[in-house]
């Protein structure tokens, strides 16, 4: 298509709203824009009064609840449409402004370490360039490399352990187990979410670090295959659950069509269900991993809290820190730059969660176009 045409239905779509636009306006009765009209007013002063932390902000939100309340007796309708409307438009504001508020926070760390590369001063380059996380002696250095190898290290094995066994626990779940296990074994998967993470994290800290520091001769017990281990469990009931709704989403006619032909039951699952849902498992194993990455109170508590790589890199039987225990451990402390590199680390989190979840929801609209025949 070409770029005349892809600017002509554009313009026609635009055009086209705003005729519904003015056609819903014109058949409005006056008074409920009236209180549609005062109702957002009133909603969008308190949201600026809440930001400026004014003590007036009552004030507009008590009009707007009282403005609300008439237009729900009167123009039910209508309010309910500019209602929903207003609050998700408060909620990307203020999701916005937490994105906004965390990248200008972390602008003094960015250019506090600066880097020449190839001649060119390049902000924050010292965080990714050099291995040291010195908040106290000098020269400071705010490096995020071992932080971010402890969190490669944890999620690679929280997803080692969660996508298999995710995958596994879905496809019993959606094509093996009869009815009667299937309503026993999902809603018990699905408690396992329910579960807060400091208490996986405690079990770690209470039983499975002392029993390692015993079998391994470790200092402490504080390895990363052990921590990985827990947060690949807390992320197993994401995985199951987004990948038993991608498994089932698979049309009956293709499963009973393969087993028309001869398949066995296993064949079937192997060569149609997992193909077809590929794109939604691959997304419910990104949602674990995303789920790993931020993953904090299990690392903080189990982990050293040493700022530092392990020798070799590879070596899981020493565990140290990652991005979010270090959050956790220094945000009540910071100050100045050091408070700003934590706020780095955060941006870094947030990227990297942020390109996952992306991924998820690309790859689970690919998985609806394929199975509704769109490709």
């Amino acid at each position: 298509m070409s770029l005349t045409n892809t600017t002509t239905d554009w313009r026609a779509g635009i055009e086209r709203r705003l005729t519904r636009t003015r056609e819903f306006l014109d058949e409005t009765d006056p008074e409920a824009l009236t209180v549609v009209t005062v109702s957002m007013g009133s909603l969008l002063a308190a949201f600026l009064g809440f930001l400026l932390a004014s003590p007036w902000a009552a004030v507009p939100f008590g009009a707007f609840l009282t403005a609300t309340g008439y237009g729900w007796a009167r123009h039910q309708a209508l309010i309910a449409r500019a209602v929903t409307l207003a609050m998700t438009t408060v909620t990307l504001v203020t999701l916005g402004l937490i994105v906004v508020f965390i990248f200008a926070e972390s602008i003094p760390a960015f250019r506090y370490e600066t880097a020449s590369a190839f001649g060119i001063s390049v902000p924050g380059l010292g965080m990714f360039a050099q291995p040291r996380w010195d908040a106290v002696s000098e020269p400071v250095r705010y490096s995020l490399l071992p932080m971010i190898h402890g969190t490669v290290m944890v999620t690679t094995i929280a997803t080692l352990v969660a996508a298999p066994l995710g995958v596994a626990a879905a496809l019993f779940i959606a094509e093996i187990a009869p009815p009667t296990v299937r309503e026993l074994v999902k809603p018990g998967i699905e408690v396992l979410a329910g579960i807060p993470s400091i208490v996986y994290g405690f079990i770690g800290f209470t039983v499975i670090n002392p029993w390692a520091s015993g079998a391994f001769d470790l200092n402490g017990g504080s390895t990363y295959l052990f921590v990985g281990i827990v947060v690949g469990l807390m992320a197993l009931p994401t995985v199951v659950s987004v990948a038993e709704d991608a498994l089932t989403s698979v049309p009956d006619v293709m499963k009973h069509g393969s087993l028309a032909l001869g398949a066995t039951d296993w064949q079937s699952m192997t060569s149609i269900t997992l193909p077809a849902a590929f794109s939604g498992v691959s997304a419910a194993v990104l949602l674990g991993v995303g789920r790993a990455i931020g993953e904090t109170m299990a690392a903080t508590v189990m982990l050293a809290g040493i700022p530092r790589i392990s020798e070799p890199l590879v070596n899981v039987f020493y565990g140290y820190e990652t991005l979010t225990s270090l959050i956790a451990r220094g945000y009540g402390s910071a100050n100045g730059v050091h408070e700003s590199a934590l706020f780095a680390a955060g941006v870094v989190l947030f990227v990297t969660v942020l390109c996952l979840s992306i991924g998820s929801q690309y790859i689970e609209a690919r998985m609806r176009r394929r199975l509704g025949g769109a490709e």
